[in-house]
């Protein structure tokens, strides 16, 4: 049976999880509900160029990603066109350059985020990395690892949990 007269079993059996996923990606139900169905769409029109029905997911699921990459770009440039919208009024815009405090801050909390990540234990730290910032699915993640999905899924709740305590407690906490 050819890719295209699966689709739509395909993608009733695997939409809810990569929704969830586009909940997490795109930061919101209304952007993900948006992003999910272009991702459908796009996926239904390059069907036949999906080689595996059984990594159908992770596809859709690397679909969506860029979508909402998509999307979020183009909410960035909304103001932008709002701009040229204006007919061309002299509008005062403030300066988009950081202050020097504003670089101080973030370098401090990149310092102390790596500093938490640097704490993990290597098999924790790779399973955030690959599927936090690497933005692998979990199948794709522990696949990678040559783990179950249940055991890169403990991996990865213990790596949020101790990056957690490291950033409350004990590797950012105030200087007195």
């Amino acid at each position: 049976m050819r890719p295209a007269d699966q689709f739509e079993s395909l993608a009733a059996q695997h939409r809810d999880r990569v929704y969830r996923e586009m909940v997490r990606v795109c930061g919101g139900r209304d952007d993900a509900e948006d992003a999910l169905a272009e991702a459908l769409i796009n996926a239904y029109r390059a069907i036949d160029t999906l080689e595996d029905p059984a990594a159908f997911r992770s596809w859709l699921a690397a679909i969506g990603r860029r979508v909402c990459g998509r999307m979020k770009r183009r909410e960035a440039l909304r103001p932008v066109f709002a701009l040229s919208a204006e007919g061309g009024k002299e509008i005062d815009l403030e300066d988009p350059q950081p202050t020097a405090a504003e670089r101080a801050w973030e370098g401090e909390l990149k310092g102390c985020l790596q500093q938490a990540l640097d704490s993990l234990p290597d098999e924790n730290r790779r399973a955030f990395v690959l599927f936090e910032l690497e933005q692998m699915s979990l199948e794709e993640a522990a696949a990678a690892e040559q783990v179950s999905l249940p055991a890169f899924k403990s991996r990865l709740h213990r790596a949020r949990l101790r990056l957690r305590e490291a950033i409350e407690t004990t590797v950012c906490a105030p200087s007195l």
